[in-house]
């Protein structure tokens, strides 16, 4: 319950005790908590008591703890019936990006040895300096100064 208190962090409080409630008064508080704490624990037990009762004789193994779900993720992992390993193990990330390149690669070899045989200037390659020209450009019908 206490474990992340340090021995400095502990004589702190006890001395803020002795302050706030007096060396006369302390013994009583400390009775008091120590029973109250008493009364939680037996109160939460009976509790579990009760659902586990409730619940029947299928969940006598169930702990409350697996509610939480970064236990019960962490012991679902340590289950080796999910099947991860055989995924991992026919999967395999080089083999699939190289088939990738190889498709990449072999689609743009047939379109520059396409477009290498088509009649540009520069070799099958795109100048992308160049605007290209705008045959909506030519279709434009001439200026009409009387029109306007």
């Amino acid at each position: 319950m206490f474990n992340d208190i340090g021995p400095l962090e502990l004589v702190t409080i006890i001395v803020l005790a002795v302050l706030v409630f007096g060396p006369d008064k302390l013994p009583k508080v400390i009775q008091d908590v120590t029973r109250t704490i008493r009364k939680i624990r037996e109160f939460s037990e009976s509790a579990k008591q009760d659902i586990r009762s409730e619940l029947g004789p299928e969940f006598k193994d169930f702990e409350f703890e697996d509610l939480n779900p970064k236990t019960f993720i962490r012991k679902q992992m340590n289950n080796e019936d999910l099947g991860l390993k055989e995924i991992r193990n026919g999967f395999d990330l080089k083999k699939e990006m190289a088939e990738v390149t190889d498709a990449v690669n072999s689609r743009d070899g047939q379109a520059s040895s396409s477009s290498a045989s088509s009649s540009s200037p520069s070799g099958g390659r795109i100048d992308m300096t160049k605007k290209p020209e705008d045959p909506a450009r030519d279709a434009r019908p001439s200026f009409d100064a009387d029109a306007t």
